[in-house]
């Protein structure tokens, strides 16, 4: 028995949390795959596995196997799938992590149209609007809406993104002139509770320092679709990311505010775990991503 078959054995048995539950997802039996964890743990000479006669948990030993021998797997699942993507369609399943906010947009659609072209391939979507591990839960690929900071993460910038101080014409005619971002502390403001600081909002001024204005509202919600909303409705000024924004201010429907206080050094990234071997449905949806944006955005 090769020792692939049984490194697969242990990383399956760890990731079903046990040895019944992996003989289910795996087909195997129980007795095979304890078979093949105990043969892997003699020709280690290190125990890996503690069993009970009701559960297991990893040694240390076993913690730290199972960190890097995972990865090696993956990497030999990766190239076997770089050696025949040129003879066969994309196939399997891709996980992926994407920001609500992106998920309910009208750049949503990207995604649906990956699934559209690429009928075989499954795509499995979380909605999540903080930064997952990606290794450690075991995605594919992030789409992530940040100023991407150095990482051991690997990114392709889909877009250049940035957001807006939006409000109504009425609004502003009730409350304005709002001239400086400081008057944004004496007016109605809409907070979306998903930014890191949301009832203080950072601007900058032309030499660069930061302009920290406190704001409050009728209205906490963890949506820019709707503070959007509510902004439509003129109950505040509220800040909206530039894919939901654009066609409201298109339509004069609503106005931006302190637009030259705004950076705009964001995008919208690919991200996915550095490995040497990518596989080729994430390169497929990667190099898709980026050419719908340059079509569509």
């Amino acid at each position: 028995m090769d020792t692939l078959t049984r490194i697969r054995a242990f990383i399956d048995v760890v990731d079903a949390e046990g040895f019944s539950a992996a003989a289910r997802k795996t087909g195997r039996s129980k007795a095979l795959l304890s078979k093949y964890v105990r043969e892997l743990e003699d020709e280690l000479g290190a125990l890996l596995l503690n069993r009970t006669t009701r559960q297991f948990s990893m040694t240390e030993a076993g913690h730290t196997y199972y960190r890097t021998a995972a990865d090696i797997l993956k990497e030999i699942d990766n190239l076997a799938d770089l050696v025949r993507e040129n003879n066969a369609d994309l196939k399997g399943k891709l996980k992926i992590t994407v920001p609500r906010t992106f998920l309910d947009a009208e750049v949503g659609q990207s995604l649906i149209d990956f699934a559209i072209v690429n009928p075989d391939l499954m795509l499995e979507i979380v909605a999540e609007d903080r930064f997952v591990d990606l290794i450690e839960e075991g995605f594919d690929l992030a789409i992530r809406i940040t100023k991407l900071d150095d990482s051991g993460l690997i990114a392709r910038k889909l877009s250049d993104f940035r957001v807006y101080a939006c409000a109504t014409p009425a609004f502003v005619e009730k409350f304005g002139p709002l001239e400086h971002p400081q008057e944004l502390s004496k007016v109605p403001f809409l907070v979306d509770t998903n930014s890191r600081s949301h009832n203080s909002i950072r601007f900058f001024e032309t030499d660069g320092s930061v302009i920290s204005v406190a704001v409050s509202g009728p209205i906490e919600v963890n949506s820019p679709q709707a503070t959007l909303r509510a902004a439509r409705a003129g109950l505040g000024v509220a800040m909206i990311p530039d894919f939901i924004a654009r066609p409201h201010l298109d339509s004069g429907e609503l106005v931006s505010l302190f637009d030259t206080y705004l950076r705009s050094d964001r995008g919208i990234y690919a991200v996915y775990p550095h490995r040497r071997y990518l596989p080729a449905k994430v390169r497929a949806l990667v190099d898709f991503l980026y050419g719908w944006f340059r079509r569509e955005a």
